[in-house]
């Protein structure tokens, strides 16, 4: 998915099939303005329900709307930054009327690979549960939409046929990693950290659900296999969310379920086999007890 430059027909960004840059082909980065993205999709690709295999970053400076972010909907307004990571899905940013928003934004896509392996940069696009948006104060907003700027000239400047392309891919990759790192400082939701000791068994947790979610159900089956007892890793939930580990196990299954019937058409016989379900008719009782509503109605109101 490349830039629309003045001149050239517009591409179709069909974020659901991956990655791809047109015009700069094996480079993992793209750098565009919400207003390209608007003017490259059709207006029902443009609502469609997306669901990329890459990082996709929105950094807005001016307007107003609302995007989706695993059914979660997301104010959009001056100063926030939106991080959706490969696997979640999408609605992109619509004023209140359901068209396109107005908004004056910089997107930066990005392949898993593409940035550098850094410890704090990890924490950013590693983690599957990780924050998807923060509303940046004006002085972070600043330095944000700076970094912005410095990453968006390198990737304009950027040619194969240059004799420093290395040299400029290689920067693209530390810009980006500036950038990585600022995201990595900026306060989580839900006030201060746990400290180390406390957060470990959860964080081994939420690993080894999102490895196991579709062939692991019970809570007691993750703590043996975690080294722990059920009374500890349900009092680090509990610690860290609020929740227990069974009500986190159906939470992750229940959003996975979601997102394949918003994004994909395939039976809800099939998503039920994909999630592990020995029948469809468990799986829709499931899935009317965690949402209130059958797989049908959830994926034509989705629609």
């Amino acid at each position: 998915m490349a830039m629309v430059e003045t001149g050239q027909p517009s591409v179709p960004l069909v974020l659901e099939r991956g990655y791809r840059n047109p015009t700069r082909p094996g480079l993992g980065l793209e750098l565009l303005s919400f207003a390209d993205l608007r003017r490259r999709l059709p207006g029902d690709e443009y609502r469609r329900v997306h669901r990329p295999d890459f990082h996709h970053l929105t950094l807005v400076h001016r307007g107003h709307g609302t995007a989706m972010v695993d059914f979660v909907d997301r104010p959009c307004r001056p100063g926030t930054l939106l991080h959706i990571r490969p696997g979640q899905v999408q609605r992109l940013p619509t004023a209140a009327d359901g068209t396109p928003a107005g908004l004056d934004a910089t997107l930066v896509l990005f392949t898993p690979d593409f940035p550098p392996r850094l410890p704090a940069t990890a924490r950013v696009t590693d983690d599957p549960f990780g924050p998807a948006a923060w509303q940046l104060g004006p002085a972070d907003h600043d330095r944000f939409r700076h970094a912005f700027a410095e990453l968006a000239d390198e990737y304009g400047a950027y040619t194969t046929r240059d004799e420093d392309s290395e040299i400029t891919r290689e920067l693209l990759r530390q810009l980006l990693a500036g950038v990585l790192l600022r995201t990595a400082r900026l306060p989580g939701p839900g006030g201060p950290a746990l400290v180390p000791a406390a957060q470990e068994p959860y964080r081994l947790f939420q690993h080894e659900l999102e490895r196991s979610f579709t062939t692991l159900r019970q809570a007691h089956d993750y703590a043996a296999r975690l080294g722990y007892s059920l009374k500890t890793l349900n009092r680090a939930c509990r610690r860290a969310t609020g929740h227990t580990a069974r009500q986190l196990i159906d939470a992750r299954v229940t959003l996975e379920a979601k997102r394949l019937l918003a994004h994909t058409d395939l039976p809800v016989a099939a998503v039920s086999h994909r999630l592990g379900f020995t029948e469809p008719t468990n799986f829709s009782k499931f899935f009317t007890r965690e949402t209130g509503r059958t797989p049908g109605t959830f994926r034509a109101d989705q629609r």
